[in-house]
Parts: structure tokens; C-alpha cells; sequence
């Protein structure tokens, strides 16, 4: 496996590109990774750059290997065993997708959503299918107080969470003129300010304790600005640069951020947004098993963006190099509601 960096904007990751190649396209080491304009390949454990080139006789450096470790040696989600993990919006889809994924790997689990119902049963079949401690937290993020209580319920009542999956989010599909404002109102406040709360809340105890890991759930959706999706995907680009960003600043305590940048999943979640129709036009839906299994792997190894379908990086990496005036009128026509 070849061990690369972020290529920051738009955040691809060659770790998934290149597992999902075919043989006779994958790249070729790290000689292809220059070419791109990549970083250099990082040394595991460390914070620095270091090259693994050698000058020949002739004095010239040759072309860097890649990095290879052991699977043994690669931090893996089995890290996660006894460790209590909260996961926001779980009662469908990716967090309920996460939440089984995570307890499948010996993790404790608090689940919190709006549904009780939905997290109750939940709980109860996890922790009767993998032996793990469930707890629930029935909450609703458009409420400003209800990061505030989720803490209270868990870290604030003697509960160390040492993972944090912020993952609950909403969206709505439509002309923005036309759609309830309050509807757009709550997608910001959801989407953006309940992470910011959350992070802000339990961010710093997992810095006094020197470990932890927070996962984002941001979307392909920030990677271009989207017509008729024009509040939900500016809220990703938010949540995506946001983990970027504290992912940096905590890096040197022992914390691992990451942006999930999924794209089209098949959830509820297309349907409740009124885009279910248009979006499933595109073909290609992931399953949120997938997507969750990817992204708690990248979690544990520290990966700062995962795009866990390669067509979906393909294009996020692609977008970077087309005029953004390009990309929002073929968007638009493409996604324009029907009369």
C-alpha cells in the first residue's frame, strides 16, 4: 500500500484511487505521485517528509520508492476496541452504517438522533450482535442546546468519548427562492454549527488526554458549488474544510480528524431531501456499508479526505482544473427541477 499525503484541495486520496485501479492503470510508485505535483510519501509516525531517495554515482538523485509497511504495522480500526464512540444522526444510513461498523470492531457505542425508536432498536441489535455497551441520546441538532445536552449525557456523566462521528446532516433540493427559508436556516445550523459545538465540546478533552479521533461527514457536494443544492453543498465545504483545518491544529496531540466525502449513497437521505429522482439519474449509488467501512478505516489511519467510490475521485480531483462558471451551468441544467 502506498502511504501519501492529502493533496489538499480538492483533498483527494491516492490511497483509495489506487486500491480501486485497474492493474494495468494503477500508478507506479512515487515517481508518478511527483508528476502529479503530490507531497512526498510520509513516514509513518512522524510528522515530516522524509525522502527515500539516494544520489547515484553520477550524482544525480534517483527516482524516490514508495513506502510500504506491513498491514500489521498500519494502524487499524481494531484500535477502536473499548473505547467509547458517539455517532450523531444514527438512526439511518451512513451513521447507522458507522455505529455497526464501529461495534463490529469492539467499539462502545452512544447513539443520538432525533428518532428514540430507531436508536433504541438500533442499540439493542448491536449490542446483542457484537456483546458491546449501547447507550442512546435522543436530541435534535437543529436545537443550539442540544450539543450541550449530548455532552452533559456522556462526557459531562463520567463517559470518556474518545471517537466522535459527526455525521447527522440535512439537506434539501430545490429553487432557492421557492424552498421554506426556515428549511435552509436548519440545514446551516445542523450541517455547520451543531459540529462546531460538538468539536467544540469534546475536542478538548480528547486533547487533555492526548488521543482521539473525530470523524466529518462532509460530500463530494464540496468539492463544486451546486445549483438547486445550493445551502447543502456550501455547508460541506464548510465541514470539509473545517476538519482539514483542526485536523492540523490537534494533530500533535494524538488526534485524528477526517473528512468522509461521500457521494451519491443509497439512503434516505436523497428521498427526505426531494432530490431522491434527480440525483438517482446519475447511476452509480454506493452502498452505506461500503462507504462506512472506508471510512472508518481512514479514520483510523489518520487519512485526512476519504472518497470512498473512485469515480467520485476521479471527478473531484478533475473539477479543480475546469472554470467554476463551466461547472455551475452544466450543473444547472442538468439538475434544473421539472415544471
Amino acid at each position: 500500500m502506498i502511504i501519501a499525503s492529502d493533496l489538499g484541495a480538492p483533498g483527494l486520496d491516492f490511497q483509495t484511487w489506487d486500491s480501486e485501479l485497474p492493474e494495468r492503470t494503477k500508478l507506479g510508485g512515487s515517481h508518478n505521485l511527483i508528476k502529479l505535483g503530490c507531497p512526498r510519501p510520509l513516514a509513518l509516525g512522524t510528522g515530516e517528509r522524509k525522502s527515500t531517495s539516494t544520489p547515484n554515482r553520477g550524482g544525480n538523485r534517483v527516482v524516490p520508492r514508495p513506502i510500504r509497511y506491513p498491514d500489521s504495522a498500519m494502524p487499524s480500526p481494531d484500535d477502536f476496541r473499548g473505547k467509547w464512540a458517539l455517532v450523531t444522526g444514527a438512526s439511518a444510513g451512513i451513521g447507522a452504517a458507522i455505529a455497526h461498523q464501529l461495534a463490529s470492531h469492539g467499539a462502545n457505542l452512544i447513539l443520538t438522533a432525533r428518532r428514540r425508536e430507531r436508536i433504541e432498536s438500533l442499540a439493542a441489535h448491536l449490542a446483542a450482535e457484537f456483546k458491546t455497551e449501547t447507550r442512546i441520546v435522543a436530541a435534535d441538532l437543529n436545537s443550539p442546546n442540544a450539543p450541550q445536552q449530548i455532552y452533559d449525557a456522556t462526557e459531562g456523566a463520567g463517559l470518556t468519548v474518545d471517537i466522535l462521528i459527526n455525521n447527522a446532516g440535512l439537506g434539501h433540493y430545490g429553487e432557492f427562492y421557492k424552498i421554506d427559508p426556515e428549511q435552509e436556516y436548519s440545514m446551516v445550523r445542523v450541517n455547520c454549527e451543531a459540529v462546531v459545538r460538538l468539536s467544540r465540546l469534546f475536542i478538548p478533552r480528547m486533547v487533555e488526554r492526548r488521543r482521539g479521533w473525530m470523524l466529518v461527514v462532509a460530500s463530494t457536494a464540496s468539492f463544486q458549488p451546486i445549483p438547486y443544492d445550493a445551502v447543502y453543498a456550501a455547508t460541506k465545504v464548510f465541514d470539509r474544510f473545517f476538519a482539514l483545518a483542526l485536523a492540523e491544529e490537534v494533530e500533535r496531540f494524538g488526534i485524528k480528524i477526517t473528512a468522509l466525502c461521500p457521494g451519491t449513497t443509497e439512503t434516505e437521505f436523497f428521498d427526505v431531501s426531494g432530490g431522491g429522482g434527480v440525483f438517482r439519474r446519475f447511476g452509480g449509488m454506493q452502498s452505506s456499508d461500503e462507504v462506512a467501512r472506508k471510512a472508518i478505516l481512514a479514520l483510523a489511519r489518520g487519512q485526512r479526505t476519504i472518497v470512498p467510490k473512485f469515480k467520485a475521485a476521479l471527478v473531484a480531483f478533475l473539477v479543480r482544473f475546469v472554470p467554476t462558471r463551466r461547472i455551475t451551468r452544466t450543473l444547472e441544467r442538468a439538475l434544473r427541477p421539472k415544471d
